[in-house]
């Protein structure tokens, strides 16, 4: 009888043994406050039903969790690819770090997403200064790096 109470707010059978379970502790530990005011039957129903209540209350407050398996993709690279592009970073800030100040100073920012205008404002220079910078710092990259792009 406790089972069939129990699952009948219990779908999970593990959360269900473990609702039963609690309800065999409740109903040991209320023994002694029974009165026989009515049926040991009717008591342990009592307590069956008001655990599994308190059981569902708990449960709405608690998460939703989702079932892990072994298919969820994982968000952005995985890690093998995230170590590739943090390497390919620490190599190319190393090389642009050994290209002289001022031609540093073109290259961190174009790679920093500015256009030449804004670079020209940064670094209080004309805009065919930037170009010029960004020309010889391509060239001196070609050559610390190889014919690569």
């Amino acid at each position: 009888m406790i089972k069939r109470i129990a699952s009948s707010y219990e779908a999970e059978s593990h959360l269900l043994e473990e609702l039963v379970q609690d309800i065999y502790l409740a109903i040991w530990r209320a023994l002694p406050s029974f009165r026989g005011n009515s049926s040991l039957r009717t008591f342990v129903a009592r307590i069956a039903t008001n655990r599994s209540v308190t059981h569902v209350v708990r449960a709405l407050k608690l998460p939703r969790s989702l079932e892990l398996t072994e298919h969820i993709p994982a968000s952005g690279d995985n890690p093998e690819g995230q170590a590739i592009a943090q390497d390919r970073e620490a190599k190319l800030t190393s090389v642009v770090r050994s290209l002289p100040l001022a031609y540093r100073q073109t290259a961190m920012l174009t790679l920093e997403g500015l256009t030449p205008k804004e670079i020209a404002d940064v670094l209080g220079i004309t805009t065919n200064a930037v170009a010029i910078r960004m020309s010889r710092a391509k060239e001196l990259l070609r050559g610390l790096v190889g014919d690569k792009p």
